[in-house]
């Protein structure tokens, strides 16, 4: 049940009648009318704008319209009054009724918010794709977090979601990563080594040389890079994988796919991509304009292999191939893309850290060109996390050598504070992480708010079975919801109407960020309900003596607590039972 697209439906079957009376001309287009819940919760329950859309192409003054529309609607039974404001705008009220219909469907549906809007259509989330050259930081954190709860609130609009992760194991940083690991080897063996600039100190290469010792022996011992290199190599870049997916197991993160880099190199495959937007006409030798700005001494004006990314939006044209033929760092996420594309995915969605947003154009240039532009890509932004202890920022991670670990983070405040906190700010702004007030017990700690809603039904459930009252499922399915008729109880069956609407805009937009504010109000509707039967005996979920009662105000808040449960398994959070 979605009670603003039931409402909406009636708007438009409202027009139509309209229509067909001669009150409006026909061949209009109804699809930017919405029903939403007004600015001012005292104008009414929703608002439509229908009359003010339809005005231009009506041909007609928007009130009328209005007027017009508003007498249709007031015949509806689910409506008691419907009210023309401002220039248009038509404010609704709705039946006690309804909302009794809203609690029905939250405690007797299984799945309540679930939609239907993604029609099966595949749809990829790449997220993470951390270079695999050590543990995962802080910054990698909030782009998997943000990664999987997109996808999961992909899933639950009813799209077919694919998780993949692309393993950055093709360039230099990964033959880096190999220097590093042949330096923790001659460690192992009893040398003293030192860490030159670019290369990787931290602590957590250790175990990899020692295994890596272990495993070879003393072969590799004093013997030069031609000897080595692509041996650990591999066998390095296996090793941070493993690290990698133990990092995001600590989030309660999987993947289904590791698309390898390096599996683009000597197969052709990049070569096929390139081939593709050659015989669209869209590869040509060119010589690219100096970079803006002051120019790098060295630079001088080569022919390089370009591709016209310029034709689809991007600033300038982009190489794919050096002069000496080598391809640029461009060429495989090209292929990389072109490969999207043949799976047959009918939206494509990147997770990039905010040192990427230069890459945005290009890449949707390149997809545009592959597809034909008939395979949209969405590019989000994760912005930094800054962390604070104690009221000053945390320090760097020893073990890490240069930065904070998601499992340094993980381990100090568990995953579901972390995940929860991750999302209680839009992706593209930047991000506050106190590990202080993230584990306070307050209002103003979102994620310990919603969970002491969660898990204040519980004790409510548990009061009322003690007092003998019936509280199953099967009860409180079959409890007289009439009974709720308290505006205070009937203010929070409006909140639970508004979830599934929200899981839409939230999918639609690619905004997860949406759940957790949403969870936020609906545990602070709960917990003011909550509070205000401290005042009035007669708002108290058990009513001592009176089962119907009882269980009716029982079946609203266990309502409660199946919506915030869903929202959290959204967020990938486990909703608690108590509170310690």
């Amino acid at each position: 049940m979605n009670l603003f697209a039931d409402l909406r439906a009636t708007v438009i079957a409202a027009i139509d009648v309209m229509v067909a009376d001669g009150a409006l001309p026909e061949g209009l287009n109804t699809a930017a009318v919405t029903v939403e819940p007004p600015r001012d919760p005292l104008h009414g329950d929703m608002a439509t704008n229908a009359a003010m859309v339809l005005a231009k192409p009506a041909k007609m003054n928007p009130r009328q319209i209005a007027e017009g529309l508003a007498a249709k609607l007031a015949d509806d039974p689910a409506v008691t009054t419907a009210d023309v404001a401002g220039p248009g705008f038509i404010n609704l009220r709705l039946t006690t009724g309804e909302w009794h219909k809203v609690i029905a469907a939250a405690l007797g549906q299984d799945g309540y918010g679930q939609s239907d809007m993604g029609a099966g259509q595949k749809m990829m989330v790449e997220y993470v794709s951390a270079n695999p050259t050590g543990p995962l930081h802080v910054g990698h954190t909030r782009g998997a977090v943000f990664g999987d709860a997109l996808a999961s609130l992909l899933d639950y609009a009813g799209f077919d979601v694919m998780r993949e992760y692309y393993i950055n194991d093709g360039g230099a940083q990964v033959d880096v990563l190999a220097r590093s690991v042949y330096l923790r080897y001659l460690e192992a063996h009893g040398q003293e080594v030192a860490f030159e600039d670019g290369t990787y100190p931290g602590d957590y290469l250790i175990p990899v040389g020692q295994a890596l010792k272990d495993k070879v022996g003393d072969k590799f011992v004093d013997k030069g890079e031609k000897f080595w290199l692509e041996e650990i190599r591999d066998y390095a870049t296996e090793a941070m994988m493993d690290l990698i997916r133990d990092d995001l197991a600590q989030l309660g993160i999987k993947m289904d796919v590791f698309f390898s880099e390096k599996s683009l190199y000597g197969t052709g495959r990049i070569e096929d991509a390139i081939q593709s937007l050659k015989d669209k006409g869209l590869i040509y030798e060119g010589v690219l304009e100096p970079p803006k700005g002051k120019v790098p001494e060295d630079w001088e004006p080569r022919e390089q292999t370009l591709f016209k990314s310029t034709e689809y939006g991007d600033d300038v044209d982009r190489p794919v191939q050096k002069s000496d033929g080598a391809w640029t760092y461009f060429a495989p996420d090209i292929a990389y893309h072109y490969d999207k594309v043949q799976r047959g995915f009918d939206q494509l969605i990147d997770v990039f850290g905010a040192d990427h947003g230069g890459y945005v154009k290009r890449m949707k240039a390149a997809v545009a060109a592959l597809s034909d532009e008939k395979v949209p890509l969405d590019i989000k932004l994760t912005q930094l996390v800054k962390l604070y202890k104690n009221g000053e920022p945390l320090k760097m991670s020893k073990r890490a050598g240069t930065f904070i670990t998601l499992r340094d983070v993980v381990e100090q405040v568990g995953p579901d504070v972390t995940r929860f906190n991750m999302l209680t700010r839009k992706n593209d702004a930047p991000l506050d992480f106190d590990f202080d007030k993230v584990t306070e017990q307050s209002k103003d700690n979102p994620v310990f708010y919603v969970q002491y809603g969660h898990a204040r039904v519980n004790s409510s459930l548990r009061k009322a079975a003690d007092e003998g009252f019936d509280v199953s499922n099967e009860a409180l399915k079959a409890a007289d919801l009439t009974l709720i008729t308290h505006e205070a109880d009937i203010a929070l069956a409006k909140k639970l109407s508004e979830w599934p609407r929200l899981i839409e805009i939230a999918a639609k937009g690619h905004e997860p960020h949406r759940i957790a504010f949403y969870l936020y109000d609906l545990a602070s509707e709960f917990h003011g309900l909550w509070n205000k039967g401290k005042d009035d005996p007669s708002l108290r979920f058990v009513q001592t003596g009176d089962i119907a009662t009882t269980q009716a105000k029982i079946a609203l808040i266990r309502a409660v607590q199946l919506v915030i449960a869903s929202g959290l398994g959204i967020l990938g959070v486990t909703p608690a039972k108590e509170m310690r």
